[in-house]
């Protein structure tokens, strides 16, 4: 049987929008979306390991299309380019073949990132968020130098299939016996925060989010998945901790040093924007949607302080507000997906680095500092969800694609 090519353009579009992680649930929404405006009737299910759509024909045969997949990764500036290519599509500029075919493309087609911009980002947003959990110069430096280790291992990854599997533990053993050892000889390095802020861009508190997000949303299977996922991904990294720490206590005496935080806390917000700036390399956002990104991320954070003394639940909430509202108005004069805007937004709230630094610090022995980090991981978790909830981002638009591409 031979294929329509409208089928095949759907198919493609799903596959895309998989593979460039867009949650799975606004992936079929988008894609029901599409095929109702081109008067394709079909159902579709995305799930982070297989898709399966069904179309419907007029005279009662279906067409099934079911493949596996491996799970996305966040890719804004290729999502941005798929969504003008689907809304060229509904515009009538382009047709279906013409549309395949820049998906295609758009797998060949790098962005304008060279290795050194994300050599230079890893070790920026290593070095910024280290000043951002109030430590001291000297941990920011060592944050700043490892980031280009946790880089070059991970440029190393993509030749070697072995460290492939074992990157997220091997980055952070490899990240805590050098902090370990120069921790001996340098009493201003504060261990579990310069290992936390050296692999930052690992810590999965981004994918812990959307795995709630989809949850919340009621695509179960998806965000179960999802969930289970980013923390055997989060206990990956910890065990490579935990490795590092055994086998430095087998040599040395290692305990936490008394860090004093000798950063001016106007640093802050400079290391905010350097943090927001350097992650988007990261997430491969495209140069025109940089500015916009970047103040979506400060403003989300900004207001998180600025509104501290309501509790971390409330201020979380009203920053992930600000977040949603900066996407939806960067997107009307961009026209881009709000996806791209929210991320660098939602990011700077997320709670994964706490996860961490509070199971990092039972192993260090410090003390009770962190005995409540438990019920503020939760806390923010739900400010972050109920920010969304109530900013309208589960509404199940059935005139705007879900994306909100126009």
């Amino acid at each position: 049987m031979q294929i329509p090519q409208q089928y095949k353009f759907i198919v493609q579009l799903g596959k895309a929008l998989h593979t460039y992680g867009v949650p799975s649930y606004k992936s079929q929404i988008y894609l029901s979306e599409i095929s109702e405006k081109k008067g394709i009737k079909g159902s579709f299910m995305d799930t982070p390991t297989w898709i399966n759509y069904v179309f419907y024909e007029e005279d009662d045969h279906t067409f099934n299309y079911v493949e596996c997949v491996p799970p996305g990764e966040l890719n804004l500036g290729a999502l941005s380019k798929i969504v003008e290519i689907t809304n060229n599509v509904l515009s009538n500029k382009i047709s279906f073949e013409e549309a395949k075919q820049a998906i295609e493309n758009i797998k060949t087609a790098p962005l304008g990132y060279g290795k050194l911009i994300e050599l230079f980002a890893f070790m920026t947003s290593a070095g910024a968020f280290s000043i951002i959990l109030d430590t001291s110069w000297v941990s920011a430096l060592l944050a700043f130098l490892l980031g280009a280790v946790v880089y070059g291992i991970t440029l190393f990854a993509q030749k070697s299939n072995y460290v492939r599997s074992t990157l997220e533990s091997l980055v952070a053993f490899t990240v805590t016996i050098i902090t370990g050892l120069l921790a001996l000889k340098f009493e201003q390095i504060n261990i579990s925060m310069t290992i936390l802020a050296s692999i930052i861009v690992f810590i999965p508190g981004l994918s812990i989010t959307t795995a709630l997000e989809e949850i919340t949303s009621r695509s179960l299977v998806s965000g179960t998945a999802k969930l289970f996922d980013a923390l055997v991904s989060l206990f990956k990294q910890f065990f490579g901790v935990v490795l590092g720490l055994a086998v430095l206590s087998s040599f040395v005496d290692l305990s936490p040093n008394d860090v004093v935080n000798d950063v001016p806390n106007w640093i802050d917000y400079f290391a905010i924007i350097l943090l927001a700036l350097s992650l988007l390399p990261v997430f491969k956002v495209r140069p025109k949607d940089l500015l916009f990104c970047v103040i979506a991320g400060f403003a989300s954070y900004y207001t998180t302080t600025l509104f501290d003394f309501t509790g971390i639940l409330i201020s979380i909430f009203i920053g992930t507000i600000v977040a949603v509202s900066c996407s939806k108005l960067f997107s009307k004069i961009t026209k881009a997906p709000e996806l791209v805007y929210l991320v660098p937004g939602i990011i700077m709230l997320v709670p994964g680095s706490k996860a961490f630094i509070g199971l990092s610090s039972v192993f260090l022995h410090a003390g009770n500092s962190y005995s409540n980090m438990g019920e503020q991981i939760l806390y923010i978790f739900m400010g972050i969800i109920g920010g969304l909830i109530f900013s309208g981002s589960f509404i199940d638009r059935k005139n705007t694609p879900a994306l909100n591409t126009k």
